[in-house]
């Protein structure tokens, strides 16, 4: 069975050589009994790897069990894995066979293995080594016949250094190595897996799927994507019912990506550091611009409908005076909306003139003003320090330098 049988098989999204080369290794190792170690970040889809492995091989009619040994206390895990007997320990009210020995003649799926506790590590070596256990609270040991897929995001080399993770176990497990990309290194494979999963939620959800611009699609190429591909999965499933348009623009998008404005993604293809780091900081004002010019929108269509008489909350007033500050010297707007100084206002009523007016002062907004007024504020509230600037609007120390001397700002 070739890689793209293996994927159409498993449902695997992606075309990256990296993916490929996994699927390759699990393909050769599969009909073997060698211990497999998968490595990769977390959300990576490390779990696929040993299911390929156990339903390619001569046990796949035998019990599969996947352990999260991080998820197990560190008390039980033992009994978890081994069974325990009668009396063994409080609570203990009858014999229990454990995974290894349900499992007997099958797979077990080791995840975050590097969590498991001294202990349990040495009775795990003896597993690998001899093919014997001891149940918890007994002396007899019992024979098995399991293969062992492990998986960990952690850099093994050092937890071995620190002394988390014996060194020989490690070297048992690590008989075929298994690396799986982090999605950041699989930036063609992106919008493919968004696609999928846009597609399964519009199912699920019973509404047309939702799609990306070419801009949006720029975005999500080039975030780092620090959850990976579960990352990815939540953030499309959080658009696909939170978004009434179906059409997902950057502006859009970039909320749902943590930290966009303040931490710079990894970078990927031709792309600089640099570019990338004005990119966000550009998605970051029209983010900005879009919010406020959709709510005063909203204002001036509330004030059409109550003849011109209309309460302002604070956040209302903060939005036109915001406006108007911007857009004062473009040419005054001030006869449509006056700097607001008082909660209740009597405007006169707006005209289509007015309306046609403010859609034109509107496309006229200067973006490099904008870009100004926020570098000026963040180096005035954090008194000139442009590390502490440079934090707040998103960008490298580098990057807010150069835009310093670009309009000839003085920190």
């Amino acid at each position: 069975m070739d890689v793209q049988q293996i994927k159409q098989r498993f449902g695997i999204i992606g075309n990256a050589p990296l993916l490929h080369r996994a699927l390759e290794v699990a393909i050769q190792v599969a009909p073997t009994d060698i211990s497999v170690l998968v490595t990769g970040e977390s959300g990576t889809g490390k779990e696929i790897i040993p299911q390929v492995i156990h339903q390619l091989s001569s046990r796949k009619h035998a019990e599969y069990i996947a352990v999260n040994c991080g998820a197990i206390p560190e008390g039980t895990i033992d009994s978890e894995l081994f069974g325990h007997e009668k009396g063994s320990f409080t609570g203990a009210s009858g014999s229990r066979k454990g995974y290894f020995e349900v499992a007997d003649g099958g797979t077990i799926f080791l995840d975050e293995v590097a969590e498991l506790p001294m202990q349990t590590q040495v009775r795990l070596l003896r597993v690998l080594e001899t093919g014997e256990f001891i149940r918890v609270g007994a002396s007899k040991p019992i024979k098995t016949d399991v293969r062992v897929v492990a998986a960990t995001n952690e850099n093994m080399q050092q937890a071995i250094s620190s002394g988390k993770f014996r060194e020989d176990l490690f070297y048992r497990l690590n008989t075929v190595p298994i690396s799986l990309p982090p999605l950041r290194k699989r930036n063609d494979d992106i919008h493919l897996l968004f696609r999928k999963f846009s597609s399964d939620f519009g199912d699920k959800y019973r509404m047309p799927s939702i799609k990306l611009t070419q801009e949006a699609i720029d975005l999500v190429t080039h975030y780092s994507w620090p959850g990976n591909i579960r990352q990815l999965k939540n953030i499309v499933e959080q658009i696909s019912v939170i978004e009434t348009s179906r059409e997902i623009d950057a502006i859009t998008i970039a909320p749902y990506l943590p930290e966009v404005g303040s931490r710079t993604p990894a970078v990927i293809n031709s792309d600089s550091k640099e570019s990338i780091d004005e990119r966000e900081l550009m998605y970051k004002f029209l983010f900005d611009m879009k919010r406020d010019l959709t709510e005063l929108k909203k204002l001036v269509v509330d004030i059409a409908s109550n003849d011109g008489n209309i309460s302002l909350s604070s956040d209302q007033t903060s939005v036109v005076n915001r406006f108007y500050d911007d857009v004062n010297s473009e040419g005054s707007v001030s006869h449509i909306l006056p700097p607001v100084k008082e909660e209740t206002f009597d405007y006169p009523k707006p005209t289509e003139e007015n309306f046609e007016e403010h859609e034109e002062v509107e496309e006229s907004l200067s973006l490099e003003d904008r870009e100004k007024e926020l570098i000026e504020k963040a180096l005035l509230k954090h008194k000139g320090k442009r590390k502490y600037a440079a934090a707040e609007l998103g960008i490298s120390e580098r990057t807010l330098y150069r835009k310093i001397k670009e309009y000839n700002l003085t920190d």
